[in-house]
């Protein structure tokens, strides 16, 4: 009996310690939209999340680490909702559901990719977050454009280098389109979706 007390007691704590954790990434993610990265403390998360400072470093040992775990989140995120794009057999519709679905995931969590982005650079866990997820992005298109029919290669003319172009090219594009509107994203999506349908030979 006491040992299936004790149990309970672990899977009670474990569920807490998540509904901890996600308070903390919520958190995290309001404050970037009212004071951004560099303005926000481990205090501020902390409170916003309803916690002691000590009980926050319980989980993440810095604001960078925070951070770095809600941009993990943000791109699993974004990966789950796309990852359709090398599962549609069909490339127009493909193309059509990678667009649709990045467009939902940059209105809901544009701030966040946005801070991955300007991190990237001097923050070599979120870069490396946010290349690996760029290379799973590169891969997706790479088989969308060779069933439509783009020979496979590396060559500047060949499916992975045009996916390699592709990419980098959405995530600008999506990137200074998100710091103006909804309307601008929707635009974005549209000039990214002519020019994927053009590179694999599909426009008209």
């Amino acid at each position: 009996m006491p040992a299936h007390h004790s149990a309970r007691g672990r899977r009670t704590a474990e569920r807490k310690g998540d509904v901890r954790e996600r308070a903390i990434l919520d958190t995290c993610e309001e404050l970037l939209a009212h004071k951004g990265y560099d303005a926000m403390t481990v205090g501020d998360v902390a409170k916003g999340a309803g916690i002691t400072r000590g009980a926050l470093y319980f989980y993440f040992g810095s604001k960078q680490e925070v951070v770095t775990a809600l941009v993990a989140r943000t791109v699993e995120q974004l990966w789950e909702r796309s990852r359709v794009t090398a599962e549609t057999d069909e490339p127009r519709q493909a193309i059509s559901a990678a667009l649709r679905r990045t467009v939902e995931l940059w209105n809901e969590h544009g701030l966040v990719m946005r801070t991955a982005i300007d991190l990237s650079l001097t923050v070599p866990e979120i870069g490396e977050l946010w290349n690996h997820t760029a290379d799973l992005f590169i891969a997706a298109i790479t088989t969308v454009l060779e069933r439509a029919g783009i020979q496979a290669g590396t060559a500047p003319h060949q499916a992975s280098a045009m996916a390699r172009a592709l990419c980098w090219m959405i995530e600008r594009t999506f990137y200074h389109a998100s710091q103006e509107s909804r309307e601008k994203l929707q635009e974005a999506s549209e000039t990214c979706e002519h020019i994927w349908l053009t590179s694999a030979g599909l426009k008209g």
